[in-house]
């Protein structure tokens, strides 16, 4: 498989919300493998599939320790979230050099089909759940910085600009 090249935060694929999947194909699955591919040559513990310009609702995590371990999810969504917490530095390659102290519910329960094409629900805690919050936030059209104040956001915004062109 192969690791596919970001979208620029000012592209506007990624303030639209992806389609929805109305099955897990063989295509689906290989979107999925190159997915996994490009998170870890990030390296990363997520990835939604807009950010590399593929409008479907397509996931993956992996924040286990060892790695190797995504799940793959299609169109999934919140079922239930934990009252208690948690605040984690995220950060987005289609929004290099910058990142924010974000909080989040502590754990979720996400439904989305699996690489099987079943309808599956799960429980993520810790940095699993921050991970699927935040790749659901792409798939919705949102990212990190829309958590934060419209001046916070365009000083990262306007950082990471910068960066960019130093190279």
């Amino acid at each position: 498989m192969t690791a596919r090249p970001f979208l620029p935060y000012s592209d506007k694929r990624l303030h639209m919300p992806a389609q929805t999947v109305e099955a897990v194909t063989e295509t689906i699955r290989m979107i999925w493998d190159d997915m996994i591919d490009t998170m870890e040559a990030m390296p990363g513990v997520g990835l939604a599939a807009p950010q590399i310009g593929i409008m479907l609702q397509l996931a993956v995590v992996d924040a286990s320790e060892k790695r190797g371990q995504a799940v793959r999810m299609a169109n999934p969504e919140i079922l239930h979230q934990s009252v208690q917490d948690r605040s984690h530095d995220e950060a987005s390659p289609n929004l290099p050099g910058v990142f924010a102290r974000i909080t989040r519910p502590r754990a979720v329960t996400v439904r989305f089909l699996n690489e099987d094409g079943a309808i599956e629900e799960r429980d993520f805690v810790a940095l699993w759940a921050t991970s699927v919050q935040h790749q659901i936030d792409h798939l919705n059209g949102r990212m990190y910085v829309d958590h934060l104040s419209p001046l916070r956001r365009k000083m990262l915004v306007t950082k990471s600009a910068k960066l960019a062109k130093r190279g």
